[in-house]
């Protein structure tokens, strides 16, 4: 596996598991029981899938860890700021840096 693909499938594994998280604290909210019941089973089935998509590939998760945390931090943000319109302040800000630089040390370290 390419590490282009390995980098689109963790994207894709963060979005799906920020975004089930989402729908389930939607559903918390919701005062409609119908729609509260709708949400949590979107919800499950999008971390559902993004079980899949982080575990089905062959690849030593173990080592895209950093990078995924870093992905599922920024996704997670995105999400938080598009949908619920929360924006990060100054601590989300600078542990997210410091989350990010690890990301980058884990990736690009040379062994």
């Amino acid at each position: 596996m390419s590490l282009t693909t390995a980098y689109l499938l963790l994207s894709l594994a963060a979005v799906l598991e920020a975004g089930g998280d989402a729908l389930v604290r939607v559903g918390l909210h919701n005062p409609g029981p119908f729609a509260r019941a709708g949400l949590f089973m979107a919800g499950a089935a999008t971390l559902f899938a993004y079980g899949l998509a982080v575990n089905a590939p062959p690849w030593d998760f173990g080592r895209l860890l950093g990078v995924y945390v870093t992905l599922f931090f920024l996704f997670a943000q995105v999400i938080n700021l598009a949908f619920f319109g929360i924006r990060p302040d100054l601590p989300i800000i600078a542990g997210g840096a410091l989350i990010v630089a690890g990301g980058l040390v884990i990736t690009l370290w040379h062994r």
